[in-house]
């Protein structure tokens, strides 16, 4: 994610993801169809990027392969079929949640599948170097692929590089058709993933590269700290001696929001999450998470962590170390414990590493807490662009993602900070796997707490910045050029779910043609750094010791955590049942006293709204000079956060109804 937040990823997901559609969940299978000899073709493996005016010709004969064959299972159908029945409030399913155990042995790939495939890759000439019970992965020349897949490799023009890719969609044998899901890695685009945290700091101060040999993880990057003065409370502090904007003069940054506020701004009440559980999964872990997470707790009013409340799945290695820029990941990992912990603060907390900020080990890590049901609730803070998504990867998210819902976990992933994208990439395009119809995207606001933790009111998160004139009398080029903003938008290859239908406005569905789309996100929450939350990390300082320091942070990495935890509150309130798949059930909720629904202009129409940032030049002391801008509020790209559902905020926020309406109505 640029702007501070190390997203680097190339090719996360979802060109195929699958549609959810009325009655019955458009169900997500790759389409076979036949192809000549007696083999099926795989229309999902073959990248949107490996076009004609692409083409280079066939890629080297020495060029290898590693791939994964993702297994079907008994009942691919059944599982999205099942999937939907038991996240829909509205089936006689709903509810119906099996266990991990159960859902294997319905949908689980059988010994015979795994056998069948695996004789079939070795028969191809190709060498296995894995297998589980969700994908044999292989490794090969050129020659075997092509007698694996039917499809030889030619090479293609991507973003000015050239990788390889099939020149034509994948097959498999009828004989183990049933058995293969799709087969991902034969094309070499990089595929990593990008976290969506951001200071939207002044200035781009030293790092540490992160090179580092072998799985030893690099220490925390340079330490970032934020300039005051500061608000307690959005509005507490002004200086009149700065020039008005809007008609007025502009507050102070908030110094960051704490748990206290953020529970007050959501509808918290007495709900503490207690008796659920959620994981959070990222690239990588801190070395001082444990530590980190304590101290700001006991500096920042949250409760102490009790024994055990807080935990890690890690991986036995790391790779990617440098690519990955594996330092930045450590940020994103304590923002998500800590927010978490804040808004649900009894809630189990399970931290879940990924390898590497790969897709295979992102994959690899949100299965770990499907089949061994870890969490009732996923909170993910990361992603990439739907222009670098490959179909075959969508598939198998959304396979996950599936198979978590018929358990009863939901998935909530952040929506991106890069608004429409068209800054960050020239395109227009939302991000994924946010875009997957199988997860709650969470999009982001600009929050004002007042005194006494009273909700003021939100916006949509976007950002135009201006800086202090010379002179100090105004603002140059005022409102500014635009830093960042909530992700979202119409996807351009997920077909519009079910649950979306009635709610989202043609005008954002059918954006791009007849057929309606998905629409990103779904739900919303504090996002804006400018309005952001107090983090504890543990940072490397200019002596190079490592010591914690606190500092105001934003991005939908924050507000994924925070409806996370939010969605806790709600399953406690609910009595302990899981929420599951959640979409179903937040979208019946629209258009009711359980969302705040947010505009950009929620003091009225053209009254506009901005704070002021001082900044440290070089992110940790005066002794650089300050900075001194105007942050424009509710300006985010081409969206905008309107009355009734928006391509911003979705439904909204969660407003004092919202946990409660969880709650079981007595007959």
């Amino acid at each position: 994610m640029k702007l501070d937040r190390h997203r680097t990823r190339a090719g996360l997901a979802a060109a195929a993801t699958l549609p959810l559609v009325a009655g019955a969940l458009a169900l997500g299978i790759p389409s076979a169809q036949a192809a000549p000899h007696d083999r099926l073709v795989l229309t999902t493996t073959k990248p949107l990027w490996a076009t004609p005016r692409a083409d280079h010709g066939s890629a080297a004969a020495s060029t290898t392969v590693h791939a994964r064959v993702y297994l079907a299972g008994r009942d691919a159908k059944g599982l999205a079929a099942y999937a939907q029945a038991v996240s829909d409030p509205k089936s006689p399913l709903y509810g119906k949640y099996l266990t991990a155990k159960q859902a294997q042995a319905r949908f689980g790939a059988t010994p015979q599948q795994i056998a069948d495939v695996t004789r079939w890759l070795k028969s191809a000439g190709l060498t296995v170097t894995a297998t589980t019970q969700h994908y044999v992965a292989v490794s090969g020349d050129k020659a075997a692929v092509q007698r694996a897949f039917g499809t030889d490799l030619h090479n293609y023009t991507k973003d000015g590089r050239v990788y390889h890719a099939p020149a034509k969609a994948a097959s498999v044998p009828a004989s183990v058709a049933d058995a293969v899901l799709t087969v991902s890695g034969l094309d070499n685009a990089p595929k990593l993933a990008r976290h969506d945290n951001t200071t939207d700091a002044a200035t781009s101060a030293a790092r540490p590269s992160g090179a580092t040999p072998g799985d030893t993880l690099p220490p925390p990057e340079a330490v970032f700290k934020n300039a005051g003065p500061f608000s307690t409370y959005y509005g507490s502090k002004t200086n009149s001696s700065l020039p008005s904007s809007y008609g007025v003069k502009a507050p102070y940054a908030v110094h960051g929001y704490t748990g206290k506020q953020l529970r007050a701004a959501y509808g918290a009440g007495k709900w503490t999450g207690k008796g659920v559980t959620i994981a959070i999964t990222d690239a990588y872990a801190s070395p001082y998470i444990a530590k980190d997470a304590a101290e700001y707790a006991k500096r920042n009013g949250d409760a102490p962590y009790r024994p055990g409340q807080f935990g890690q799945v890690l991986p036995g290695a790391y790779n990617s170390i440098d690519s990955c820029k594996a330092a930045g990941w450590y940020g994103e990992e304590t923002l998500d414990v800590e927010a978490v912990h804040a808004v649900a603060p009894a809630a189990r907390i399970t931290y879940v590493g990924a390898a590497s900020c790969g897709d295979s080990d992102l994959m690899d890590a949100l299965t770990k807490v499907v089949d061994n049901r870890l969490a009732d609730i996923v909170s993910n803070s990361w992603g990439d662009v739907e222009a670098n998504e490959t179909p075959d990867v969508a598939t198998a998210y959304d396979h996950i993602f599936q198979q978590g819902a018929v358990e009863g976990i939901g998935f909530y992933f952040s929506s991106g900070d890069n608004g429409d994208e068209v800054a960050n990439t020239g395109t227009k395009q939302v991000d994924t796997p946010a875009n997957s119809a199988w997860v709650t995207a969470v999009g982001g606001t600009s929050l004002a707490v007042g005194k006494g933790n009273k909700y003021l009111w939100e916006t949509g998160w976007g950002t135009y910045k201006a800086t202090l004139s010379k002179d100090g009398q105004s603002w140059d080029n005022f409102p500014g050029a635009y830093t960042s903003g909530a992700g979202g938008g119409t996807s351009r290859t997920v077909d519009q779910p079910f649950y979306q239908r009635g709610v989202v406005p043609d005008a954002l569905s059918k954006q791009d043609g007849p057929a309606p789309k998905r629409v990103v996100p779904d739900i919303a929450a504090i996002a804006d750094p400018n309005t952001g939350f107090l983090v504890g990390q543990s940072q490397t300082f200019p002596d190079k010791s490592v010591k914690y320091s606190e500092y105001r942070i934003g991005g939908t990495s924050l507000a994924a955590p925070v409806i996370s935890a939010i969605q806790a509150l709600a399953q406690q309130a609910r009595g302990g049942v899981p929420i599951g798949f959640a979409n179903p059930g937040i979208y019946d909720r629209y258009g009711t006293a359980a969302y705040h629904d947010v505009t950009d202009h929620p003091l009225g129409q053209g009254q506009g709204l901005g704070v002021i940032r001082m900044d440290y030049a070089n992110g940790i002391d005066a002794s650089g000079g300050l900075l001194t801008s105007l942050r424009s509020l509710g300006k985010d790209s081409s969206l905008n956060a309107t009355v009734g559902y928006d391509n911003v905020t979705g439904v909204g926020t969660p407003a004092a109804g919202y946990v409660n309406s969880y709650v079981p109505r007595r007959h």
